[in-house]
């Protein structure tokens, strides 16, 4: 079992990114609609973990002051040198905040969290395709950017199982 801690989107953003997920599937391009089990979420990931206890995980981020729902926007898309592309969000003060706050409770808590996702580090991103190829990266923009700008409030807060697809909603928003 491997966890992440995740923003997820509301209702009206949540669909657009599936939609664009099924454009790019139609189109050829394997998205997180089909990656692995096939059962991911749009999301905003906070912390990918290296240790797997999952109520450690909860508990410590259940510790944390309650918040309101996140503004996102997303204007501009994003690949990483190994062929993962994203849709990149607006990075506010507030939004690196959250993360840090999240991240801090997460190691004080007892979790290894990933070297990526450690403050100073961290660079926000909703995976679209996990293994782009190059020829499709043309399609693949000409399909993003007919759906953006598109704004989002994240008005949930999960640890997800990556290895299954399981959502575990955390009782507040963080």
């Amino acid at each position: 079992m491997a966890l992440a801690v995740c923003l997820l989107l509301d209702p009206r953003a949540d669909a657009a990114v599936r939609g664009l997920w099924r454009r790019l599937e139609a189109a050829g391009v394997p998205t997180l609609l089909s990656h692995t089990h096939g059962r991911h979420v749009p999301h905003l990931t906070y912390a990918a973990l290296r240790s797997h206890d999952l109520d450690a995980v909860t508990a410590a981020l259940s510790a944390l002051p309650p918040s309101g729902p996140v503004p996102l926007h997303f204007d501009a898309l994003g690949t990483f040198r190994r062929s993962r592309c994203w849709l990149a969000p607006a990075v506010s003060a507030p939004l690196v905040a959250r993360q840090q706050s999240v991240v801090t409770g997460l190691l004080a808590g007892g979790a290894e969290v990933h070297r990526h996702y450690l403050p100073g580090a961290w660079l926000p991103h909703l995976t679209l395709a996990p293994r782009l190829h190059l020829q499709d990266l043309p399609a693949v923009a000409a399909a993003v950017y007919a759906v953006l700008p598109l704004t989002a409030e994240a008005d949930r807060v999960a640890v997800v199982d990556t290895s299954t697809g399981t959502v575990h909603d955390l009782p507040h928003l963080v």
